[in-house]
């Protein structure tokens, strides 16, 4: 079984309900998932979006970067149920908003300078699969769309739930 990185925007009205009723959050996001195609849907359109298997790698070399929001594995509770692999979390809009900024000021080049797919491997970042130099290129496309996902609902004024499923 694979672990993957989702990501959920929502409106604020949306998000105060979901910490009412995480019940209600993790249908909403069921719903979502089920009447959405992110393989079909335009990204700006997107209100779903996953960084697959790439979220542990990002994670570390976010936090290597010291980057100010925790775009990977969210920042507040939203919910003690377990949606995956642990509970989700969420960043408010304010939060979504300062990340989308922070994420146009860097590249991908930024994130993985000075770091080595052994430093990878020895810090045992999943998947495994960090065997050549080439492996940090993986999580290029994915950290453009996370940024540009970011983007939009900063543009939006929503709202992120993530969790790892």
């Amino acid at each position: 079984m694979s672990m993957i990185g989702e990501y959920l925007r929502i409106a604020p009205s949306g998000l105060r309900r979901a910490l009412e009723d995480p019940q209600w959050a993790l249908e909403y996001v069921e719903q979502t998932q089920d009447s959405e195609d992110p393989y079909g849907r335009p990204p700006k359109d997107a209100m779903q979006f996953s960084t697959s298997k790439t979220w542990h790698m990002l994670g570390f070399l976010f936090t290597r970067l010291e980057f100010p929001v925790n775009v990977v594995y969210g920042e507040e509770p939203l919910a003690e149920d377990d949606w995956g692999y642990g509970p989700p979390r969420y960043l408010p809009a304010e939060r979504v908003e300062l990340a989308a900024r922070e994420l146009g000021r860097i590249s991908y080049d930024d994130l993985i300078r000075g770091v080595s797919h052994t430093e990878l491997a020895a810090a045992e970042i999943y998947p495994s699969r960090w065997d050549s130099p080439e492996s940090l290129e993986w999580g290029r496309g994915y950290f453009k769309q996370l940024a540009h996902f970011f983007r939009t609902a900063a543009a939006a004024g929503d709202a992120i739930l993530v969790w790892i499923d």
